[in-house]
């Protein structure tokens, strides 16, 4: 992994994708931001990946959201682990049963940015989104994705 902004545009562009991908696991956000490197400051790299996650077809969307874990289960990644650090164990069960649900009403998973969120209100926003239509909902998904991404970018560059 780069360890600053400078370090991640110099780098191979197969290894600046691989980078990437743990911000996005969308091969086509990947190519789209790393092929518009060099970034000057955080600030163009958080719009370039921000741009990039919304313009990406809902079969790439479903790629990305594939390497998110379910809300509320442990993950083994560093990062949804900190994101998700306000999940109490005491929620885990009703967040397992929204998750189910979500998944069988929208046909992949929940997804929310969960950084400075507590469990409760994971849990509120799941359960009041399941009464979005399709449409909605994928808005809502790109939305969360946009917003994990750019968080994500800046910890990928050390900022």
């Amino acid at each position: 992994m780069p360890n600053s902004l400078a370090d991640f545009n110099v780098r191979d562009p197969d290894e600046a994708e691989r980078d990437l991908l743990a911000c996005c696991a969308s091969r086509a956000f990947a190519r789209s931001v790393a092929a518009r490197r060099p970034y000057r400051d955080l600030a163009q790299l958080t719009a370039a990946a921000d741009s990039a996650v919304r313009a990406l077809d809902w079969p790439d969307v479903l790629e990305a959201l594939s390497a998110h874990p379910r809300i509320g289960e442990r993950s083994q990644e560093a990062w949804s682990r900190q994101e998700q650090s306000g999940v109490e164990d005491d929620l885990r069960p009703a967040l397992a049963e929204g998750n189910r649900a979500y998944e069988e009403r929208f046909g992949h998973v929940y997804l929310v940015c969960a950084t400075g969120l507590t469990g409760t209100q994971m849990l509120t926003k799941l359960r009041d989104r399941l009464d979005n239509d399709e449409e909605t909902e994928r808005k809502v998904v790109g939305d969360e994705l946009a917003k994990i991404t750019c968080l994500r970018m800046a910890k990928l560059v050390g900022a």
